[in-house]
């Protein structure tokens, strides 16, 4: 179980997922702090600590919706996990799309989950609830690695 305070960059552009997200987080039992970028240039922007972010921490864990404005999901996990120096961050899809393609294609971009996000939002709090109890409390998450 982790101790650490967890560092989460929720790359979304709904608001309003954004904050049930951040709603559902604060309710659970490990300390974490979550960062939004809201499309997918942000999104690299910050795990390259470039354009505003030269002091974003290095996150523990990545959700990352797929249909994102500028560039969208699968564009920033495919260059995300081509880095070595990103790559072994966890990150997990958390998207609205159940096709079956995108979630071949996630997982043949390494996405190392798929959640489909429910439309109802006590199902969507649950959901990210189920997620923090196992991402946050029964995975054990690679240290945090500096640049």
């Amino acid at each position: 179980m982790h101790s650490d305070p967890i560092d989460i960059l929720l790359v979304e552009d709904n608001p309003g997922d954004v904050r049930l997200t951040k709603e559902a987080f604060k309710e659970g039992r490990i300390d974490n702090t979550i960062h939004v970028a809201r499309n997918g240039v942000d999104a690299l922007s910050f795990l390259y600590r470039r354009e505003g972010y030269e002091d974003a921490p290095r996150p523990d864990l990545i959700l990352l919706d797929l249909n994102l404005p500028r560039k969208n999901g699968e564009e920033v996990l495919e260059e995300l996990k081509d880095d070595p120096t990103l790559r072994r961050i966890p990150t997990v899809v958390l998207t609205s799309s159940e096709a079956e393609e995108d979630v071949v294609r996630s997982y043949e971009k390494y996405a190392n989950a798929y959640l489909t996000k429910p439309i109802d939002p006590d199902e969507f709090i649950e959901i990210v609830r189920s997620f923090e109890s196992f991402w946050l409390s029964v995975v054990n998450l690679p240290p945090a690695e500096e640049q």
